[in-house]
């Protein structure tokens, strides 16, 4: 018997519930008028949005999003949906999946495998299952599963041995740099061993520091992936089964993994924005190769028109760099504003004069300068409403090598997880698609210029040596020993460490930013500031 089932890859808002069915019954009806399929199936935790985190664990939110499948199930008729959501039962909290139909409730499957690892905390919210749930429909024996319980061996299994001949599975995975592949590759050895054919329906979106990707699949009973849906694109799509077997259809070809890292960061810019409701973004430009990368990012995201920059020269400031700023900013087409730092510098260093009398200047005066700059582009940020976009990339906040209240001052770190050799990659793959970013702001040494001839690696590591250290330390948790023999030079190794584990308390200050490695800080990597240990 023929069978359509329709893949909704749709972009929901956490915590709007109201929105979110809305946007469910839209998608529903194109798929049923349409597309003419029979079931559409949603993304894990619909209603709610994913991740919801501590929404959970208010009552009238849990009420709230419980009535919503009620209202579902009689405003949807004459084709079934398979929606996630919080199912309040017995006194606690599943991640849920129901079946609607004809105002009916034909199955509800609690997910089994909660994950409690990385940006995961389902085990503080969630009791997980304990059965695997399968239902019939138009003659079809279709199981039910959520995301990790794909991963883990067994649930698959159980599913066909209750008589599933085909599976559909909700997901909420994150975007990380090559997860999609190894995301398939799971899948489809485990599909592959259990002879079962697969629907992959996969969130897209941004959702504060997380990027869900999309890209949902299907995978035909040895374990080859027949359909692709797009990635970082809201798409719903169908596909047809001649029994139980999925007709084979268009496969989405994947992006390349620097141009996958390109639009997860887009993606991520444009959400924060829309979804927070700011009119656009504001970035400090200073003709280097960060907020080079951050203004083509925005302006991909948002558009030439919602996007201001400000470049803030100071005494230190070259003049090839406010050019190269102005080329930027003519480039992409945004407006600019110059406003020289010199006068508040000169007030706070004559406001100060008397406590720092005697004193050597260092640092402190230097930081004076970014703080005079976070000033400016905050009180811009307030008056005009438009959020305002952080320069900093990884390699620097990994060793604390920024500003409190100076560059770090803001609402959005859109590269806060790029290595700062990966900037040079992704600024390098921006152009190959438009020139927008001067060739010399690739291929100079970079540097804060808050001083006489400053450049980094005046103060840290090169960045070639630095990338691969932190890469190890922070998202391998290698020892510092280990990193040593694996050929690094023993001053980087501890110099480096050293720096990290120094500077917990400035990124617990920082904004927000997008994850595309596989550990992040923020969710992902949560360190005590306060702490003992140490790694060298």
């Amino acid at each position: 018997m023929s069978l359509k089932i329709a893949l909704a890859q749709i972009n929901f808002v956490v915590g709007n519930i109201a929105a979110n069915v809305d946007n469910i019954i839209k998608a529903a009806v194109y798929a049923r008028d349409q597309l003419k399929a029979d079931i559409v199936v949603f993304p894990e935790l619909t209603i709610t949005g994913y991740p919801a985190e501590d929404l959970l664990l208010r009552a009238d939110f849990i009420t709230a999003a419980n009535n919503a499948i009620y209202q579902l199930a009689e405003q949807v008729i004459d084709i079934a949906l398979v929606v996630g959501f919080p199912e309040q039962g017995e006194g606690v909290l599943y991640n849920s999946a129901v079946v609607l139909h004809q105002g009916v409730t034909l199955a509800c499957y609690r997910k089994q495998a909660l994950p409690n690892y990385g940006v995961f905390d389902e085990q503080r919210y969630f009791t997980a299952g304990d059965k695997p749930c399968v239902f019939e429909f138009n003659g079809t024996f279709i199981g039910l599963t959520i995301c990790e319980d794909v991963w883990k061996s067994g649930i698959i299994e159980a599913n066909k041995n209750m008589g599933a001949e085909l599976l559909l599975t909700l997901n909420a995975s994150p975007f990380n740099s090559g997860k999609i592949h190894q995301r398939e590759a799971v899948i489809c050895q485990q599909v592959k061993d259990s002879a079962l054919p697969l629907v992959y329906v996969n969130q897209v979106g941004g959702q504060d520091e997380l990027i869900f990707d999309g890209a949902s699949f299907v995978v035909d009973s040895l374990g080859q992936t027949v359909f692709r849906a797009e990635e970082f694109k809201e798409q719903i799509s169908v596909i047809e089964f001649d029994g139980v077997n999925p007709v084979v259809s268009t496969c989405a070809p994947l992006y390349s993994q620097i141009s996958s890292e390109y639009q997860a960061l887009v993606l991520g810019i444009k959400d924060y924005v829309r979804k927070n409701g700011f009119q656009g973004a504001l970035l400090g430009l200073s003709g280097g190769i960060d907020s080079a990368l951050v203004l083509a990012l925005a302006v991909d995201a948002l558009g030439a028109e919602e996007v201001e920059v400000v470049l803030m020269p100071s005494q230190y400031t070259q003049d090839m760099s406010n050019e190269d700023a102005v080329l930027e900013a003519d480039a992409l087409g945004v407006k600019y504003h110059v406003i020289p730092i010199a006068p508040a510098v000169n007030a706070f260093t004559e406001m100060l004069a008397e406590v720092f009398e005697g004193m050597a200047k260092d640092t402190t005066e230097e930081n004076i300068q970014a703080r005079c700059r976070g000033v400016i582009l905050m009180a811009m940020s307030n008056k005009k409403g438009k959020l305002l976009l952080t320069t900093g990339n990884k390699s620097e906040m990994s060793v604390g090598y920024a500003t409190l209240y100076g560059d770090m001052a803001g609402g959005f770190a859109p590269i806060k997880d790029v290595p700062k050799l990966l900037v040079y990659e992704l600024a390098r793959y921006r152009n190959s698609l438009s020139v927008v970013i001067p060739e010399r702001v690739i291929t100079r040494p970079p540097s804060a210029e808050l001083a006489p001839d400053q450049i980094d690696a005046d103060s840290l590591p090169v960045y070639e040596n630095l990338d691969p250290i932190l890469e190890r330390y922070v998202e391998l948790d290698q020892s510092a020993d280990e990193i040593i023999a694996a050929g690094f030079k023993s001053g980087d190794v501890i110099r480096a460490i050293t720096l990290v584990d120094r500077n917990e308390y400035k990124r617990r200050q920082s904004p927000p930013g997008i994850k595309i490695t596989s550990r992040a800080f923020g969710r992902d990597r949560r360190y005590p500031i306060t702490s003992g240990y140490r790694g060298v």
